[in-house]
């Protein structure tokens, strides 16, 4: 369904075409593995194996973020108040942090994990959720991002969850609890565009905000992005990655829209000798790496990212619509600019959109 179809048209933007993306079953980014070392996981205490999984979690949040980012579910569940009305935290662990939140004077806990993420820490989400139904003045909601640290699965789930945080808030009042697992990636990600898009910030000024109470790392070009498709349409168009080496056995691309976590295999062209991969993406700029016989690399005939903390470069690639002229091309590229800000109609017409978009289960 498409969520504007029944919006008042205004003349200074373009036609819309964007629609809510449901949430999707995919694989997690962070693989469950055993607990690594001498002792073996039978032999080690329950608060050990949670060490050990923060450690994982740490590293692999690091390692897709790129920055430096420690989570302990060992100690508990942690929060900020980024607004007097708003707290971004990590993951309630038992019932009983329900009653810590209700303490504090929370009526919407807005879950954005997927099952595996609870899985993984081994949080029991059905006697959270049946514990907060026992109350009248709480109520527990999930609105699931598939992938974590994924950019490109945010950008597409943004606009869903965030209506349903807007319809939640709008109904339940009071303070609103947003959590992921960390509380370090897609709940600051979430409240920051719910700040951007609802609540009249500029993107810069509610990202300062939001650092200035809580260390984390939200994917800010995915908020761009995701505003830029509400407002003009998310529009696809076919690119194509080659790789050219006839020796090697398997060339593998990620990254793009598909994740960190998995992989695309390119078709080898006899006639051409090279690897080639052809795919349709969205409007936007995407970051990627080669897979060569099992090594990462970049292609140094393609555009290189400038390296980061860590001297680390990927490959990326921009996707531009078909007429870079338009008065859409022109709000994309002010929208996903630094410190982008929105016109009051602009505004407008996103509140319009987060809540005339369909339900999720």
């Amino acid at each position: 369904m498409n969520c504007l179809q029944n919006l008042p048209r205004c003349s200074s933007l373009p036609p819309r075409r964007f629609k809510c993306h449901r949430q999707v079953k995919s694989p997690c980014f962070l693989r469950i593995s055993a607990v690594s070392g001498s002792t073996s996981s039978a032999e080690m205490s329950g608060s050990e194996m949670e060490e050990e999984k923060s450690e994982e979690y740490s590293t692999t949040m690091t390692e897709a973020m790129g920055a430096v980012l420690t989570y302990r579910h060992e100690l508990g569940m942690n929060y900020n108040f980024i607004r007097p009305d708003l707290i971004v935290g990590s993951c309630l662990q038992t019932p009983k942090d329900v009653n810590k939140l209700r303490a504090i004077g929370v009526k919407t806990i807005f879950c954005l994990q997927q099952d595996p993420d609870l899985e993984y820490f081994g949080v029991d989400i059905k006697a959270i959720r049946d514990y907060a139904g026992t109350y009248d003045d709480i109520q527990h909601l999930r609105a699931q991002i598939s992938r974590d640290f994924d950019a490109f699965d945010l950008r597409m789930r943004l606009p869903a969850v965030v209506s349903k945080l807007h319809k939640a808030i709008n109904q339940n009042g009071g303070v609103t609890y947003v959590h992921c697992t960390a509380g370090m990636g897609r709940a600051p990600a979430v409240a920051l565009a719910y700040m951007f898009w609802v609540q009249g910030y500029k993107l810069g000024e509610a990202h300062r905000l939001l650092l200035s109470k809580r260390s984390c790392f939200p994917k800010l070009y995915a908020i761009k992005s995701a505003t830029a498709d509400i407002l003009t349409g998310s529009k696809k168009k076919p690119i194509s990655l080659t790789w050219q080496d006839g020796n090697s056995s398997t060339v593998e691309v990620s990254g793009l829209d598909i994740g960190w976590g998995q992989r695309l295999p390119l078709q080898f062209d006899e006639e051409q000798r090279l690897w080639k991969l052809t795919r349709e993406l969205p409007e936007g700029e995407y970051e990627y790496k080669y897979i060569v016989d099992g090594e990462w690399t970049c292609n140094e005939h393609e555009l290189v990212t400038s390296p980061n903390k860590d001297g680390h470069v990927n490959n990326y690639i921009k996707v531009l619509g078909d007429d870079h002229g338009s008065d859409g091309a022109a709000l994309r590229n002010r929208l996903t600019a630094d410190n982008p800000d929105l016109t009051k109609d602009e505004r407008m017409l996103i509140r319009q959109f987060l809540e005339a978009c369909p339900d999720e289960e």
